[in-house]
């Protein structure tokens, strides 16, 4: 196969998996970035030697013994490869053969920062509007406030319309990875946060557009996921520790602090919007993790400076 027909395969595959597989918007832009990238790889080497009937086998090969040799995270290695084998299976099924062995590198399952209840809090509570430095406090209150409510993701946060927020129930539809849709809760604080940035700022803001999305930017437009990050930049600067702040620290926070509740694991699963229960069960780690800490912080047996012991005894 040439490039000239890898390429359009690649256009062929990136639609499929769209319309087909319902592949949501950053596994689109990934997996087009991935294949550009072995298209590039393949340009560089056909430049140096001549490739015969077998280059594209040939080119892969060579373009994945070149992924091992970089210093690429592990993560975005396992990423890489797992393109390549939706693309052999996608070329599999037209009828073009590709027979490949492809084993993604075993990645380390890191345990999700979360922030304590207290300063999830603190941040929502104690900061005045006049406080924070930004021209728009309630929008990026209301932000932070609903993203703790829901647990929902960045990226869902700013494709949030105002359709889909049910305020008599309480509820809000998210259309969540590869087009899965889902409901998620709020309660009362997250309302009251919701209808003072809907009454008091983002009249302001529409400009007299007609503009369906939920949270708007300065110009009036709908609000980018970098600009939720910066809001939460902005909190971090508050908290007393020098820690990290991020919509998907949020996110965990959430998740870890149902679970401490007694929430069932289910239902958090739901609520989050993982496809399988093992992406959920990661939190139970996390708060047995929280559950030995404070256990070593508060057993008796941990604390002994208050015995006294006899050496005559």
């Amino acid at each position: 196969m040439d490039k000239h027909v890898f390429s359009s395969k690649v256009k062929d595959f990136l639609a499929f998996l769209e319309v087909e597989k319902n592949a949501s918007g950053h596994t689109l832009r990934a997996y087009d970035s991935d294949l550009k990238q072995l298209l590039r790889f393949w340009d560089g080497v056909a430049k140096q030697e001549p490739l015969g009937a077998q280059a594209f086998e040939h080119i892969i090969r060579r373009y994945i013994v070149s992924l091992f040799y970089k210093k690429i995270s592990k993560t975005s290695l396992s990423r890489k490869l797992s393109c390549l084998r939706s693309f052999q299976t996608f070329l599999q099924a037209q009828g073009v053969p590709m027979h490949l062995s492809i084993k993604s590198p075993r990645i380390d399952r890191k345990l999700p920062g979360t922030l304590t209840v207290d300063e999830i809090f603190f941040l929502l509570d104690s900061i005045k509007d006049d406080d924070l430095p930004t021209p728009f406090p309630l929008r990026d209150k209301a932000i932070f406030e609903l993203l703790y409510a829901t647990g929902v993701r960045c990226s869902e946060l700013v494709n949030i319309k105002l359709t889909d927020v049910n305020f008599d129930d309480k509820i809000i539809r998210i259309m969540g990875k590869g087009r899965r849709e889902r409901m998620v809760l709020f309660g009362s604080k997250a309302t009251l946060m919701l209808e003072q940035y809907l009454t008091i700022e983002r009249p302001a803001l529409v400009k007299g557009n007609d503009q369906p999305y939920l949270f708007l930017n300065y110009a009036g437009g709908q609000i980018t996921t970098r600009s939720v990050q910066r809001t939460f930049e902005m909190f971090r600067q508050f908290l007393r520790m020098d820690r990290t702040l991020t919509p998907h620290k949020v996110r965990h926070s959430f998740a870890t602090h149902l679970l401490q509740e007694g929430v069932d694991l289910r239902v958090i699963q739901e609520l989050l919007g993982h496809k399988t229960i093992a992406t959920t069960e990661i939190y139970t780690h996390v708060s047995n993790q929280q559950l030995a800490k404070m256990c070593d912080e508060k057993h008796p047996l941990n604390n002994l400076d208050h015995l006294v012991f006899d050496e005559k005894s």
